[in-house]
């Protein structure tokens, strides 16, 4: 893969330090010596992080009349196994709009080829269309920091929908068609391993498998984020790997 330009933020980045996440919609951050209550963009478990003096990037809204006026987009930590730092950002809503600006600049077809966001594909409304190419975007954070994790971490109910997509997509294929599921990582994430065998991941393994078996491609994108904006780093075909 090429490389492709950056998307660029309108506004940059406030830096943050996150103090503690009394739920799952709250952070509470120090913003220039001030304590913010702010948008936690996802409810469920980020790996084994621990949130408590935890440098922080942050969006920030216009609309005055929110509570949040702040969105946690990224925090700081070491991973791998050189326990380098890294911004990893956590806003699955946000991802898409990434997504869509490397396809835009051809990312698995041709540049300036347009792309249609929430398209129905079988019973499910997948994130893209690009040319006769349908893509599904994931953003997997629950399991990033440890080896051990497992889809336990995840809510059932993800996990039944994230089920389904698999399904349509290899389900609904027709001639000539073709259909990714692109895993996403805000950060330079090594090849994405499944989580450890668990009461809910057999089903997931099971619904891969066929998928893959009806010509579905699993690829995983690598995404760099910072105050001043979204980088690529690199998009590799891991269909061949994902299930052993």
């Amino acid at each position: 893969m090429s490389h492709f330009a950056g998307l660029e933020f309108k506004t940059p980045l406030v830096k943050g330090l996150i103090k503690s996440r009394p739920n799952r919609f709250i952070m509470n951050v120090e913003i220039d010596g001030k304590i913010e209550k702010c948008h936690c963009p996802t409810t469920g478990k980020v790996g084994n992080v621990v949130f408590q003096n935890v440098p922080c990037l942050l969006s920030k809204s216009n609309n005055t009349e929110r509570k949040t006026p702040y969105t946690v987009e990224a925090f700081l930590w070491k991973y791998g196994k050189d326990r380098r730092k890294s911004w990893i950002g956590i806003n699955q809503t946000a991802v898409n709009r990434y997504v869509e600006h490397f396809l835009k600049a051809g990312l698995f077809n041709d540049a300036g080829e347009p792309v249609h966001r929430e398209q129905t594909l079988g019973s499910s409304r997948l994130d893209f269309r690009v040319g006769r190419c349908y893509i599904e975007v994931k953003m997997p954070l629950f399991y990033l920091f440890s080896e051990n994790e497992s889809l336990n971490a995840q809510a059932p109910t993800s996990l039944e929908r994230f089920i389904k997509h698999v399904g349509d997509l290899g389900n609904s294929l027709k001639d000539n068609d073709r259909a990714i599921l692109l895993t996403c990582f805000m950060f330079d994430a090594p090849r994405f391993v499944p989580p450890a065998p668990s009461e809910h991941s057999a089903a997931l393994v099971e619904a891969v498998k066929k998928s893959l078996a009806r010509g579905v491609e699993i690829w995983q994108l690598n995404l760099a984020i910072d105050q001043s904006g979204v980088d690529f780093i690199r998009c590799f075909d891991i269909s061949s790997t994902v299930i052993n």
